[in-house]
């Protein structure tokens, strides 16, 4: 069992950047998905990025590549989303997600998000 908390969210103005945090509980294992996801008002969330516990796998979703960086700190048990170049549209609750293999792409384990928001 992985419990997942996000930290990090807040309000920020376009182009501006944040960090957001996932504490893992539990030691997740190399195979393991960590993912980051985003929910809109109004709309179905959505991928974001990506990072295999083992650090040599990562995924980007096409609206954030180049602004965002996925990180993991293994010490930490953490994993880390560095957004840069923030736009309104990357506005929404962040979640946190864990899964159990990397090619399933599915994911087991949610944190509760943490609201971001990006003015104009």
């Amino acid at each position: 069992q992985v419990q997942l908390v996000e930290s990090g969210g807040g309000l920020v103005q376009a182009g501006g950047s944040l960090r957001l945090s996932c504490a893992a509980s539990g030691r997740p294992f190399n195979s393991y998905a960590m993912g980051w996801f985003r929910q809109a008002p109004g709309k179905e969330r959505e991928f974001v990025s990506a990072i295999r516990w083992s650090g040599d796998r990562i995924r980007y979703a096409d609206s954030v590549k180049g602004r965002f960086t996925i990180v993991r700190d293994k010490a930490k048990n953490t994993v880390y989303l560095q957004m840069n170049s923030l736009k309104p549209e990357d506005t929404g609750v962040y979640f946190c997600a864990a899964g159990r293999t990397w090619d399933s792409q599915i994911y087991d384990y949610w944190g509760q998000g943490t609201q971001v928001t990006v003015s104009s």
